[in-house]
């Protein structure tokens, strides 16, 4: 979860506008062709954006083989591979379109893309992405991300649904039976309870509330519960509905009721990774990554985690990563750009889908993200090869798989940054303030979303 967060952390002071690209995106000036004029194999180069970065050697070595083996399939293709951490950030995200060296191929977040489209920021490539062979076959919801109208502008990398992340470990401590899950927030509740009378330091739920991290959480709270964060037409806020009072309503019980939350509020994207990594969180709301996250950087294990559906969900709130094109792109680098896409981000057994490689590098195999292809067969065949090469207990994450098959994803709502930095102030004032009026918390931040969707109707 570390990529989109920091997606989230950052790219609320992103000012997106249709700013003038230079000439040259990079790459290869001599190689460069014009629309229309090149054969099919004539040289090209382009420049692609988030390679992993020197600090993480293992996926690097990986890139740069994917690299060199492309090339070998497709010889007039030169790849500049461009890395940054983290991949997209608004700090240099206008400079780099004025100045003429975005990456041809560059990095975005779901959270982003439909700002980028309407700012112009990115190329239409609907003449072109029928060349992708397996475009039929990813999940219309992920791809739908990517469009505007009857235009498309990018393909997926990864994508991800909410569930309920838990700590294995404490629930066996607490005596509940890590293979029975919550299912109900009342169950949740319960759980939390006896989790945060293991002792002083014990947190049997956490909750993020600042950075605008809190209001990416009530959004997936809310989807779950059957809320929605706008209205049908995206121009009026919907969360001060029975299901936005009942998200915060659960959390203030379990903050001053139950004292199962911990004293420490105000947490963010690191807070709640570092608890669970230090093994003294039960629960959060997140996603198979973050269990990577914790273990990769947080000193966690995976076998001491689990991921189970989001509880009574009836939708899970979903995003994720891909690639969009400079609109100063040729045909010709949008076309290599498809090619080299299709190979290391979509196609089965290869590129990020080589698990058989990812395993023998010591990297953890087996979480059942991305979910890309759905129960298409390039799924199964994802599905099937991930579960041969796990290096991870898959165990742990079957209730989560499972519901994901049933459970509707819902993209962030528009103007989602903006959105999610008013509810912070909903969610703090409930995990810091016992007498929080919920009501009128609901009532002020419905009338300043609708202040900031008027904007953008």
């Amino acid at each position: 979860m570390k990529p989109r967060n920091l997606s989230m952390l950052l790219a609320a002071g992103i000012v997106l506008t249709a700013a003038g690209c230079g000439s040259d995106s990079g790459g290869d000036k001599a190689a460069e062709t014009k629309p229309g004029t090149a054969a099919a194999d004539a040289p090209v180069t382009i420049t692609v954006g988030c390679q992993p970065p020197k600090s993480n050697p293992l996926e690097r070595t990986a890139w740069d083989e994917d690299v060199a083996a492309f090339q070998k399939l497709h010889p007039n293709i030169t790849i500049v591979s461009k890395d940054a951490f983290p991949c997209i950030n608004p700090d240099t995200f206008q400079a780099k379109l004025a100045g003429g060296t975005m990456e041809d191929v560059f990095y975005v977040y779901f959270t982003d893309i439909q700002k980028i489209i309407a700012a112009g920021q990115a190329a239409d490539i609907s003449p072109y992405v029928g060349s992708v062979t397996k475009l039929g076959d990813l999940r219309p919801d992920v791809m739908s991300v990517f469009k505007s109208g009857d235009k498309t502008y990018g393909l997926p990398r990864t994508n991800y649904s909410t569930g309920l992340v838990y700590n294995r470990k404490l629930f066996t401590q607490a005596g509940l039976d890590p293979e029975s899950p919550p299912k109900t927030w009342a169950e949740v509740q319960a759980a939390a309870k006896k989790i945060a009378g293991l002792g002083p330091g014990y947190v049997g739920f956490g909750e993020y509330s600042a950075g605008n991290t809190g209001g990416w959480h009530f959004t997936a709270s809310l989807y779950g519960r059957g809320g929605e964060m706008v209205g049908p037409d995206g121009k009026t806020a919907a969360f001060n509905s029975p299901e936005g009072k009942a998200v915060l309503e659960n959390l203030k019980q379990m903050r001053w009721t139950d004292n199962s939350m911990g004293a420490k509020q105000l947490l963010q994207w690191e807070d709640l990774m570092r608890m669970m990594g230090g093994g003294k969180l039960g629960m959060m709301i997140g996603a198979p990554d973050v269990v990577q996250s914790v273990n990769n950087d947080f000193k966690g294990k995976f076998d001491d985690y689990g991921v189970t559906a989001l509880p009574e969900a009836k939708a899970s709130l979903s995003g994720g990563d891909g690639y969009m094109f400079n609109p100063k792109a040729t045909p010709e680098k949008i076309k290599a750009g498809l090619l080299w896409l299709e190979y290391h981000e979509l196609t089965p057994d290869q590129g990020q889908f080589n698990y058989e490689r990812n395993k023998g590098q010591g990297r953890p195999v087996g979480l059942p993200t991305p979910d890309l292809y759905g129960d298409t067969a390039p799924g199964k065949q994802i599905v099937e090869t991930r579960k041969k090469f796990a290096t991870v207990p898959v165990e742990h994450f079957a209730p989560y798989a499972e519901a994901s098959t049933t459970i509707q994803n819902k993209i962030e709502p528009p103007k989602a940054q903006e959105l999610y930095a008013i509810l912070d102030v909903a969610m703090s004032a409930v995990l810091t303030r016992q007498d929080a009026d919920i009501d009128k918390l609901l009532a002020d931040a419905e009338a300043k979303a609708n202040k900031v969707l008027a904007k953008s109707s």
